[in-house]
């Protein structure tokens, strides 16, 4: 009689994560102006993602698109899992925009009370949103400003009053228009590193854009953006490899003298 042993098939590697974030030939038409061509890229999940270009170049039409508050978007774009702008998406994503939108007769803590109330009236309990209110205050180094009109606050201080209210309730993808600008380097230095302890501890998603290309070197992942089109998409460290640059802005400037060069062959072509 022949013994015959059971050896059990390999294990199924676990499937990749969805993308935070997906898009696949955006496009957004505004007037006679197409803002955004085409774009196609994905966003991982549990990353910092720079979008980096430079100003007019169609950086925060994204960021409004991926929020849902962009009109007329043709094309897919997926954005945990659901259409942008799908209700479901409104308590998983916090937003900040390149102006502080804050109350200046309110206090900091009033400010992030009131906004507790709007994100999630009703269910949480009056302590448990004390609790977010507090953590997310305490975030962005405001603990000793809470009681402080916000009125009374510098541009700076003003700026992450905003970050604080995006924090409330740890959304899953923050989305950051341009958060870092005007601010000193101590602060910029601090919320970056505020930014990679929210990607890391938490596993949330960060979209942050800059036209400050120094700040590139700060992200896991890159997009790179000009005149309504992605340049490239992957890491600093493969972009400088690429393109043989010491840094990410010679990388794209070289990626820019290769588009300005490919269109007028083209031209050349017709």
């Amino acid at each position: 009689m022949m013994n015959y042993s059971f050896v059990p098939p390999p294990a199924a590697a676990d499937p990749a994560p969805a993308p935070a974030i997906r898009a696949e030939n955006l496009t957004v038409v505004r007037g006679p102006r197409t803002v955004l061509r085409g774009l196609g890229f994905t966003v991982p999940r549990g990353r910092i993602t720079g979008l980096l270009g430079p100003s007019g170049c169609g950086k925060s039409t994204l960021m409004r698109a991926i929020v849902g508050t962009q009109a007329k978007v043709a094309g897919t774009l997926d954005v945990l899992g659901r259409p942008a702008g799908h209700p479901a998406l409104r308590a998983r994503i916090g937003y900040v925009t390149q102006s502080p939108s804050v109350y200046d007769d309110l206090t900091v803590r009033q400010n992030l009370d009131y906004f507790a109330a709007v994100l999630d009236p009703g269910r949480a309990s009056a302590g448990r949103r004390r609790e977010h209110v507090t953590r997310a205050i305490a975030d962005v180094d405001l603990t000793h400003h809470a009681d402080t009109l916000a009125g009374n606050l510098s541009g700076g201080q003003r700026s992450r009053v905003s970050l604080a209210v995006a924090l409330l309730g740890a959304p899953e993808l923050l989305v950051l228009d341009e958060p870092t600008v005007g601010l000193d380097p101590v602060l910029r230095r601090d919320l970056w590193n505020l930014f990679h302890t929210i990607a890391a501890d938490r596993g949330a998603t960060l979209l942050v854009s800059s036209h400050v290309m120094d700040e590139a070197e700060r992200c896991h992942r890159l997009l790179l953006m000009r005149e309504g089109e992605i340049l490239a998409e992957d890491t600093p460290d493969a972009l400088r490899a690429r393109t043989g640059s010491e840094t990410v802005e010679a990388a794209f400037l070289h990626l820019v003298d290769e588009a300005v060069a490919a269109g007028r062959a083209k031209e050349t072509t017709r």
